[in-house]
């Protein structure tokens, strides 16, 4: 199995996610609406709420290598649910047989 690509995000992308659930928003819409897993934004809270947030060993991330990470991440999911749906009909295929009445 192909490791998926974790995508990057810029401290200000982070910081507005943060402000919005600070702001009275569910961390669950924030999330989809931002395109993130819930677990994330509850981590950036996390260290948000810690002082962590934006770390001196953190790297700068430019807008298009973060959008290009996005990409990169959406394109592996897409593709394992294709493998998916090739696996079902496959498998649905061989469940049928031919009967012939000569």
């Amino acid at each position: 199995m192909k490791k998926i690509p974790k995508p990057a995000f810029t401290t200000e992308f982070r910081e507005h996610a943060v402000k919005r659930v600070s702001a009275g928003e569910a961390n669950s819409v924030v999330a989809k609406e931002l395109g993130l897993s819930d677990q994330s934004l509850r981590n950036w809270i996390k260290a948000a709420a810690a002082g962590k947030l934006v770390g001196a060993g953190s790297k700068v991330v430019t807008p298009e290598a973060m959008e290009l990470a996005r990409l990169r991440v959406e394109v592996a999911r897409l593709k394992r649910e294709n493998e998916i749906i090739k696996k079902q009909r496959r498998t649905l295929r061989e469940m049928f047989c031919e009967v012939r009445l000569d």
